[in-house]
């Protein structure tokens, strides 16, 4: 049972991340907008690089989970949440909502470090 729930929400979490890098290089200036810091029209630059980084992120959480060990997914796991922790302070820091930092990027890191600790539990 915690198998299957594990590499599940693994699998979820990478998916939305790629999908997420893939609407910061498709339609910049929404996914910003949505991230909690609108951008400015010469800002481009970074939205695709922030674009181009979350996709890899996705797909290599999609190639650890398809060809290593649960222990090398809950490490990535452990990681990555990083990232979304430190989303919550840009957003904090640059004028976005209390809501969005902790109700989105908070929140985000809180699922990932949950996925780790189901994965280090396999």
């Amino acid at each position: 049972m915690l198998t299957p729930l594990a590499y599940g929400l693994a699998v979820v979490l990478s998916l939305f991340v790629a999908f997420i890098g893939a609407r910061f290089l498709l339609a910049p200036q929404a996914a910003a907008a949505g991230y909690g810091v609108p951008a400015r029209p010469g800002d481009s630059a970074y939205l695709t690089v922030k674009g181009l980084k979350d996709l890899t992120f996705g797909l290599l959480g999609l190639a650890l989970i398809a060809f290593t060990t649960a222990d090398a997914v809950a490490w990535y796991m452990l990681i990555v949440a990083l990232v979304p922790l430190g989303d919550t302070l840009i957003v904090l820091r640059n004028g976005g909502t209390k809501a969005v930092a902790f109700g989105i990027h908070f929140a985000t890191a809180l699922v990932v470090l949950l996925n780790a600790a189901l994965l280090f539990a396999l």
